[in-house]
């Protein structure tokens, strides 16, 4: 656009290219009309009257046609002079419907709430917003301290509720292998009953030729007869 210094700021926008320009009458006011980033960021309360600092990233651009109206009423910086002022403003109407759950759990449709009302004001003020994002959600200390101990409160309750979970299948366990013991010992019962004593005598037999074998491997051990004498001179050199 240009300034013209008798007539002042022109109605009509120069685009790129060349262009004719009458010296020290004509001055040329350059804008940048890409979508450019901006961040703001601002701390309201939510309905359930817990503190929260919320930012935004905005992608804005002015509107071509009226540049003109935008230098004149705001300057060449006019996204610091406007969105400064409008986004609080919209984040406290937004913010304030939800509690702090709510803000976590339905950030989506807060985004969306933000999006429509943000975008409707700053057209008002001639800028096109092409894309709103929460960059950030920051609750007080008090709530996040709450928030810590419940969480820690909820991993307790969990742990205590493995601890009876697991306490009950040993339970189980216990009950499972005691009522396999008692299975197995009539089983033993009912197949000494059919054979009679001769099971056990075998385990008789068995158990003193193990005792025996073990005795005999041993050097402090001497086997006396059952039967006859045995004279021993122990005074005899």
């Amino acid at each position: 656009m240009l300034f013209n210094r008798w007539s002042g700021i022109q109605k009509d926008v120069v685009g790129e290219g060349t262009h004719l320009l009458i010296p020290f009458v004509q001055t040329p006011i350059i804008f940048s009309v890409r979508t450019e980033p901006f961040v703001v960021a601002s701390q309201t309360g939510s309905a359930d009257l817990q503190q929260v600092t919320v930012a935004l990233r905005i992608l804005q651009r002015p509107q071509v046609e009226a540049l003109p109206v935008i230098y004149g009423t705001f300057g060449e910086d006019f996204k610091s002079r406007i969105l400064p002022s409008i986004v609080p403003e919209v984040l406290k109407a937004v913010v304030a419907r939800f509690n702090a759950h709510e803000l976590i759990t339905q950030r989506e449709a807060v985004s969306r709430l933000i999006r429509e009302q943000l975008t409707r004001d700053a057209a008002r003020y001639h800028i096109v917003l092409d894309d709103i994002a929460i960059t950030e959600l920051r609750f007080g200390r008090d709530f996040t301290v709450a928030v810590e101990r419940k969480q820690v409160a909820q991993q307790e309750a969990e742990r205590q509720k493995w601890v009876v979970q697991r306490d009950e299948y040993e339970r189980q366990a216990s009950v499972i292998r005691a009522q396999g013991e008692s299975a197995a010992a009539k089983l033993l019962s009912d197949a000494y009953k059919q054979a009679g004593l001769a099971h056990l005598e075998l385990r008789r037999i068995e158990t003193a030729r193990h005792i025996a074998e073990t005795l005999a491997r041993s050097r402090n051990i001497a086997y006396l007869p059952s039967s006859g004498n045995i004279l021993l001179n122990l005074g005899s050199s």
